[in-house]
């Protein structure tokens, strides 16, 4: 699977300040566009993080952390939290002052690297449309979740929006609730709380 530069910069895309871009922007770029207090207004750090309802015995990875932004929000309820990116000057915004139950883990572009039967929570938000070979990371991810775990999905709807990447780029929620099908995961629970985003609830069959 190949991840381009991008997969971690979707709040950069929303923003309009790199996309049209000739270059890639570099991780600094990246780092002040994925804090950008403005993300707050459609993407709903809160809610989203309260619909979660998070165990303090729990423990959550953040795929495509970047720079920590739900990440250092988990950390607040849940027991360990996994950020998790391929960018290695990211992650390294994430050590700092982060919390004792943050971990950053650098992973490969096909292999989030986390331990098996480890995690209660998988959380995707603005990635999983950027994945390449999708099938395979899915079952990758059901070797790292605990009996009972799920994968919780948040990404852009599939049309044009003043915000996100061109629907060229995106995944429909039905692709993804197929998708996860395949993989022997049932959607459980789906939440219209988000302006731009479907935010999807799967566990293993």
């Amino acid at each position: 699977m190949k991840l381009c530069a991008c997969m971690f910069a979707l709040a950069a895309l929303a923003s309009g300040q790199v996309a049209h871009q000739n270059h890639p922007p570099s991780s600094a770029e990246y780092a002040k566009v994925l804090e950008d207090p403005s993300r707050d207004e459609w993407q709903k750090p809160h809610d989203v993080v309260m619909a979660l309802a998070l165990k303090p015995t729990e423990t959550i990875a953040d795929i495509g952390a970047g720079t920590g932004y739900f990440a250092r929000r988990f950390a607040l309820h849940a027991g360990k939290v996994y950020a998790v990116d391929i960018d290695a000057k990211l992650l390294d915004i994430v050590r700092k002052d982060a919390p004792a139950n943050l971990e950053a883990v650098l992973a490969s572009p096909d292999d989030p690297r986390l331990p098996e039967r480890s995690i209660d929570t998988i959380f995707f938000c603005d990635v999983l449309h950027h994945i390449e070979n999708r099938p395979a990371y899915y079952a990758r991810l059901a070797k790292a979740l605990k009996p009972g775990g799920r994968i919780v999905i948040v990404d852009f709807f599939k049309k044009e929006l003043p915000v996100g990447p061109p629907p060229s780029m995106k995944l429909s929620d039905d692709e993804v609730v197929a998708e996860l099908k395949a993989a022997a995961f049932t959607l459980t629970k789906r939440l219209d709380i988000l302006p731009y985003q479907y935010y999807l609830f799967f566990e293993k069959r």
